[in-house]
């Protein structure tokens, strides 16, 4: 039983690190980024392309390899073996969008990133340099000579 609370304890530790709480929160968007970009190629590219290229249906494209079966009275006895080619190329749009989205994010936040950078250079910069420390007065000069000379003597 000890073993048992010692191991969620670990695991209660683990969940509740930031790191781990960061990337649920990013699976959940990156699944709902995932929706809104299947709908963009299905519902608003796709169509466009497929009026293009003779009013098809991407989705439907595929190469029968092997013709259904029938029975008697013509009912789907063995179903046909076809290669679903044209999922796969709506899937590959669908991969390109979210690489190109992400691309696009990444590089905003490095453009933002090397401008506050440059920003904390140039107000660096224009700051002006620390005034050079002030030239110890004649009586510090003294006190020092003299403190000097007292830890000699010891």
């Amino acid at each position: 039983m000890a073993k048992m609370s010692k191991f969620l304890q670990d695991f209660k530790a683990f969940a509740m690190k930031g790191n781990v709480i960061d990337m649920a929160v990013g699976v959940i968007i990156g699944g709902a980024f995932g929706k809104i970009v299947t709908s963009l190629v299905n519902d608003i590219i796709m169509p466009p392309i497929g009026l293009l290229v003779g009013g098809m249906d991407f989705k439907e494209l595929k190469w029968e390899m092997k013709e259904a079966v029938l029975n008697a009275e013509g009912a789907v006895e063995t179903a046909a073996v076809t290669l679903n080619y044209g999922n796969f190329i709506q899937q590959t749009i669908d991969f390109l969008i979210i690489a190109m989205s992400i691309f696009v994010v990444i590089r905003v936040i490095t453009r933002l990133s090397e401008m506050r950078l440059k920003k904390e250079e140039e107000i660096k910069a224009a700051a002006p340099a620390p005034a050079p420390a002030p030239e110890p007065s004649a009586e510090e000069k003294l006190l020092t000579e003299i403190r000097d000379l007292l830890k000699e003597k010891k």
